[in-house]
């Protein structure tokens, strides 16, 4: 047997996290209506077997048998027909034959099983699109009191195909009625809908054996763990496009919410979104057009590849968007945009600084910023030996220098949003503000512990510091921030991370195959990353010292929504020595935070829009009235325009950040993540979030000037100018 060729897993684990809006090729003709597998397939299926069932090459591996047989079986029920809109009891029922023997079929290469299922969803699918057009020619009443459930995941499933129609009835309904309330006339509504429905019918025939594979192995990989995957060789080359960062598109990623919207979740730093200032997370794609006057295709309900497809170009093409923006909420009135497709620059998404003056005259304070967007480096340049190769250390440690030129009291590391990056960056960051010493602990399947370490000596900034988070922060992120807290060297503000604590290795399965090529890749999960502390990242994620309210809790995002994700876990500490230990300072802090944020305008709105936010989301039903609707989606647009109104009349700029609209955890894209608009850090005017992280390290410095006593509680080594 070959050796195989394996990515540097932890390279590769803080990679992953980057999916920017990729491609897939142009597909051959798929026509036939019954899928069958292939012989490449259940070859694959049973290598998979023999690398997820083996502690050798898996972290967490599980034995495949009928116990995870069954949890398998309801996995690819979920990824297929998720919110129970097309599958009958009757269909679930006959395949429930098939719940104890999915381990046999995969062992033995058998996977007709999971294609026989897949065949009988399909032709349900292209019942229910005849049958939604067909209803479009109906009459419809807006006055009536009725509900529309969009989340049906714990629902029964329809016992005649009569439920599926009443379920149908009032999805269609609701279709036809966002239509209307967006400005659409009954004639245009019913066309784009007969549309929409006809092509997700082509869509489901156009779904060729490959796809329906890596979906049945991905059901199996997230049993075990969700970072486990199956790739097949088109995901594959995707995939190695994005490692290369060789990106022709608009630079967002994108995720599909709950109402089969196409959701932008981010925005790559650097990318023509980005630089357009036009898109946002949040913001809805509800279709593509190419050129500046080609028509637009409506994308609503299709496939996220399907959409990228569309989006996804050559460079300095045009591509139009017509986008339901964030803030108007489901019933606003859509924007056309036009967005030229470009490489993303790394330039673009290098580190940057700004200085934030709190108060005014000769008690102003100033506090300087630097918001990371990923932990970069150019590896090439690296293994070069280039000496000036670009790197996120590099970067700010250069703009740590011009800072103290500039006579800043304390340093705030905005990390909120970033997913991660480079392990020898997030290191080698983190040796910038201590002196030598242990960053991360890594724990193989082994079980065997290695210590990742700052070996350089001296630090770039002896002085304040604070690290902002949000629940986005994760990865590469988590390693820095956890050093941080753990070393007591800064102030750790915002909100929990994501949690993802786990290490991700590339299998080429190809270096196994007997005869053909073709077999894909596996994602596993190698190792699992230590704090210096001894405590896990994974599913925790690093807690702040002073918490926000939180956008996403744990129920609702990060690595703790996955019922089978690795529990948290620790190991014995590092050895290391301590800078300061800010837990004495916490009431006061949190004292101050609250009264501060009590008298401003701007935080408490914040707060106003993050729990209309979560009550939104918490709610799954929307009402099918039309003038109910109207008058939520004109007090939406009211509240809007007071606090602009309320803004000017203060001479204050709109700072606060809209929560992103959708959060989708896909396996492949476990990384992903939901994002808040983000002041641009080159902006004068410092986003509310990041101008009380501001305020906070202000008042521990203060606090630690004032009190002897309590510095040297705080404080522990001399050389730790935290109240410099």
């Amino acid at each position: 047997m070959r050796a195989s060729k394996l990515l540097s897993p932890l390279l590769l684990a803080l990679l992953l996290p980057l999916a920017p809006v990729l491609a897939k090729p142009e597909a051959a003709s798929r026509s036939a209506l019954v899928l069958a597998p292939t012989e490449i397939q259940a070859e694959a299926a049973r290598w998979a077997a023999q690398f997820l069932s083996r502690s050798r090459y898996h972290y967490a591996p599980q034995k495949l048998d009928d116990a995870l047989s069954s949890q398998v079986f309801d996995r690819y029920l979920r990824s297929l027909d998720g919110d129970r809109l097309f599958l009958l009891a009757e269909d679930v029922e006959r395949f429930e034959a098939y719940r104890l023997a999915l381990d046999d079929a995969i062992l033995e290469g058998r996977l007709s099983p999971a294609f026989e299922i897949f065949n009988v969803y399909r032709q349900r699918v292209t019942e229910r699109t005849r049958s939604a057009r067909q209803m479009l020619k109906g009459d419809w009443d807006f006055d009536t009191e009725q509900t529309y459930s969009f989340d049906r995941k714990e629902a029964a499933w329809a016992a005649s195909e009569e439920e599926l129609d009443a379920l149908w009835r009032l999805r269609v309904k609701n279709d036809i009625l966002r239509l209307r309330l967006a400005g659409r006339e009954m004639d245009a509504v019913r066309e784009t809908l007969d549309r929409r429905y006809r092509n997700l019918g082509e869509r489901i025939r156009q779904i060729d054996a490959e796809d329906v594979f890596q979906t049945f192995m991905n059901a199996y990989g997230a049993t075990i763990e969700p970072h486990t995957a199956y790739m097949n060789p088109r995901t594959s080359e995707n995939f190695n496009i994005s490692m290369r960062l060789s990106l022709e598109g608009i630079g967002a990623v994108l995720s599909r919410n709950d109402e089969e919207f196409t959701v932008v979740r981010s925005v790559v730093p650097g990318g023509p979104a980005a630089l357009s200032g036009q898109i946002k997370p949040g913001d809805r794609i509800l279709g593509v057009g190419q050129g500046e006057d080609g028509p637009i295709v409506d994308v609503v309900g299709w496939r996220l590849d399907d959409v990228v497809d569309l989006i996804r170009g050559p460079k300095d093409s045009i591509v139009r968007l017509d986008v339901l923006p964030a803030e108007a909420g489901l019933d606003g009135e859509h924007v056309i945009l036009n967005l030229s497709r470009q490489r993303v620059k790394l330039e673009e998404q290098a580190a940057k600084k700004q200085v934030i003056e709190l108060g005014e005259g000769e008690g102003a304070r100033r506090v300087g910023v630097i918001a990371l967007p990923a932990f970069y480096q150019d590896f090439e340049g690296r293994r070069r030996d280039e000496p000036d190769y670009r790197s996120a250390t590099r970067d700010v440690a250069r703009l740590l220098a011009e800072l103290k030129e500039e006579g800043v009291e304390g340093v705030v590391i905005d990390l909120r949003n970033n997913g991660g990056g480079s392990l020898t960056e997030a290191v080698e960051l983190t040796g910038l503000f201590i002196d030598q010493g242990p960053v991360v602990q890594v724990q193989d399947a082994s079980r065997r512990v290695s210590v990742e370490r700052d070996r350089q000596a001296g630090k770039a900034w002896e002085g304040p510091l604070a690290v902002l988070i949000n629940r986005a922060s994760a990865s590469a992120s988590e390693i820095f921030a956890g050093a941080i807290q753990d070393y007591g060297r800064g102030l750790i503000v915002g909100e929990p991370t994501f949690g993802k604590g786990t290490v991700q290795n590339l299998v080429d399965l190809d270096l196994f195959a007997r005869e053909n090529p073709g077999l894909g890749h596996l994602k596993i999960t190698v190792a699992q990353f230590f704090r210096v502390g001894g405590d896990s990242t994974q599913h925790r994620g690093v807690v702040p010292d002073i918490a926000f309210p939180v956008t996403w809790d744990a129920s609702e995002y990060g690595e703790s929504v996955h019922e089978n994700a690795l529990p948290w876990a620790s190991i014995e500490p590092a050895k290391f020595e301590r800078y300061g230990d800010f837990s004495p300072l916490r009431a006061e802090l949190q004292q101050r935070h609250a009264a501060r944020v009590a008298e401003d305008q701007e935080f408490q709105w914040w707060m106003e829009d993050v729990a209309e936010f979560r009550r939104l989301r918490e709610s799954r039903e929307i009402s099918l009235n039309e003038s109910t609707r109207r008058s939520e989606r004109d007090r939406d647009q009211a509240r809007r325009e007071a606090r602009e109104a309320q803004r000017t009349a203060l001479g204050t700029a709109p700072v606060a950040a809209e929560p992103a609209e959708d959060a989708l955890d896909d396996g492949l894209q476990a990384d992903e993540r939901p994002v808040d608009s983000v002041a641009d850090a080159d902006s004068e005017a410092a986003d509310v979030l990041l101008r009380e992280a501001a305020h906070l390290l202000v008042d521990a410095i203060d606090l630690l000037r004032a009190d002897a006593r309590l510095a040297a509680r705080v404080i522990r080594k001399p050389d730790a100018m935290l109240a410099e």
